[in-house]
């Protein structure tokens, strides 16, 4: 992806992006290539625009349909998650939402590959992308837990929404050797898990406390 950052510029300043980057820094996202994407992508885009001026706010922000475009940190610190398993070419994002987190996973691999529940956010999503040029993502309608087998295995798999435990159809279409990162489990029991797979199985770390909406599933 080109630099982004004079598109909207108005909207907001250099010197904000640059704080935010700072934060993200101090907070533990050490990924040079995830740092500069975010500094670059405008994050305003992805929110109505009455909440634009915040977009740059380390914070989430309400999308509709009681869904949020998730803070800048935790938009980072999984990414950051994800590619530190070694390089992905291609990845399965469950949850487009405002389609911000797509676009970050977008500019760092090859192909993504992302399943919405709710279409209308998935419209908005597809619209923002395109706005932004972004070529190499294909989007899909459809319940989240069965994943996109047509185009599995997966190096990598990034799940926006918390179900209660990694479901079964998602860790059957990661690669060899692939990871999937998912916030797992219910109410304020909740936390940010990295599942890679590994001969005879699935290797589990626990990564941090984390409050994500519910994974749910059908479509809408």
């Amino acid at each position: 992806m080109s630099n982004l950052s004079h598109i909207g510029i108005g909207m907001t300043s250099l010197r904000t992006r640059e704080r935010l980057i700072t934060r993200l820094s101090e907070a533990g996202i050490t990924d040079p290539a995830v740092l500069r994407v975010m500094r670059d992508l405008p994050r305003h885009l992805f929110v109505d625009e009455a909440l634009a001026s915040r977009a740059y706010e380390d914070s989430p922000l309400p999308i509709g349909h009681g869904q949020t475009i998730s803070q800048p940190y935790m938009v980072a610190r999984m990414t950051q998650a994800l590619l530190a398993a070694g390089p992905m070419h291609t990845v399965l994002e469950v949850g487009t939402g405002s389609g911000f987190q797509t676009a970050v996973l977008a500019a760092l691999v090859r192909r993504v590959y992302s399943i919405e529940r709710i279409q209308s956010l998935q419209v908005r999503a597809q619209a923002c992308l395109r706005l932004l040029q972004v070529r190499n993502v294909r989007f899909r309608h459809g319940d989240g837990f069965l994943g996109w087998p047509e185009y599995a295995p997966y190096d990598g798999i990034l799940v926006t929404a918390a179900p209660r435990a990694v479901p079964r159809a998602l860790a059957d279409q990661l690669a060899p050797t692939g990871c999937l990162v998912l916030p797992m489990g219910e109410g304020d029991r909740q936390a940010l898990v990295r599942v890679t797979r590994v001969p005879g199985g699935f290797a589990q770390q626990v990564l941090e406390p984390v409050s994500f909406v519910p994974l749910l599933g059908g479509v809408a």
